[in-house]
């Protein structure tokens, strides 16, 4: 089965343990390089490094988004408040108040917002609650993955087709050049015959084979129609192997064009100069694709 992915696609991860509630998303688009960007609450911030180990075995380019929504669901006798480091806290500000001939008015909803002040069962979260985060995010990382290569097959369905399309149009091609070159053969000849009967003179047979000769190799596409089937082979394989194949397909792809584009130069027709358009315009369509692809 390929391993096609997609750098485009989501994940879920809904889960529960003891008072928590945990959501895990994931987000990604196309990169040039492996680009993380996390969304974590303070309770887990410092496992970050751990958890992006985790994420580089699912990817190795594009941009991720990451976020963790954490919820406590304790009881309020779990929660507990350090009653005499307020104390201290207040009598030091009115103190410092008093000092300055100022009045101290204290707002207790302030003390809400003091994170120190208030112990709960944040702080009993150990080794297994870090386990069951990493399990989480694994289990998000999965469906993200599952929908990149769900994206990935669709994508290889439509440029298998179009790569079959290029298939047919360079075997027209094919099958056109020799019958162009021999065209051109005989409508040179024609013209040399009747330049030469105006000046009265004779065709030398020898300078005319050599001129041909000349014309012929700049005639000849075989060299660049050998490459392109070679090219759309290697492209088939990329696609069924899938592994990093993102880059390769684009570098291949240019290659196609190159070659294409010195057929179209060489090929002085106006069929097939229209055919090689449309190809050229196919390669590119294919290119956007797969810079999609992992």
């Amino acid at each position: 089965m390929s391993k096609l992915k997609s750098m485009t696609g989501f994940g879920r991860s809904v889960q529960n343990k003891d008072n928590y509630n945990l959501i895990f998303e994931v987000r990604s688009v196309n990169g040039r390089f492996l680009d993380i960007k996390w969304r974590l609450p303070s309770l887990v911030r410092s496992y970050e490094n751990l958890f992006e180990k985790i994420v580089r075995q699912y990817a190795s380019r594009g941009r991720v988004e990451i976020s963790l929504s954490l919820q406590n669901n304790a009881k309020a006798d779990s929660v507990s408040f350090d009653s005499i480091q307020a104390t201290t806290m207040i009598d030091s500000l009115s103190n410092f108040a008093q000092n300055r001939k100022e009045t101290f008015s204290l707002d207790y909803n302030n003390l809400l917002r003091i994170s120190s002040l208030w112990t709960g069962s944040e702080e009993e979260i150990g080794d297994d609650f870090i386990q069951f985060t990493q399990d989480a995010l694994k289990e998000a990382l999965a469906d993200w993955s599952s929908s990149r290569m769900s994206e990935a097959s669709d994508l290889s369905e439509d440029l298998q087709k179009r790569f079959i399309r290029m298939q047919d149009w360079l075997r027209q091609i094919e099958e056109r050049a020799p019958q162009i070159k021999e065209a051109r053969f005989a409508s040179v000849k024609d013209r040399l015959q009747e330049v030469l009967v105006s000046l009265e003179s004779t065709l030398d047979e020898s300078r005319f084979l050599q001129e041909m000769v000349i014309l012929s190799d700049k005639l000849d596409v075989s060299e660049e129609m050998t490459r392109l089937h070679s090219h759309f082979k290697r492209l088939d394989t990329l696609l069924k192997a899938g592994d990093d194949a993102g880059r390769k397909l684009d570098f291949t792809l240019q290659e196609c064009f190159r070659e294409i584009n010195t057929c179209g130069n060489k090929i002085q027709d106006a069929e097939l100069s229209i055919l090689v358009v449309e190809f050229k315009n196919e390669l590119e369509k294919c290119r956007e694709q797969v810079q999609n692809l992992e």
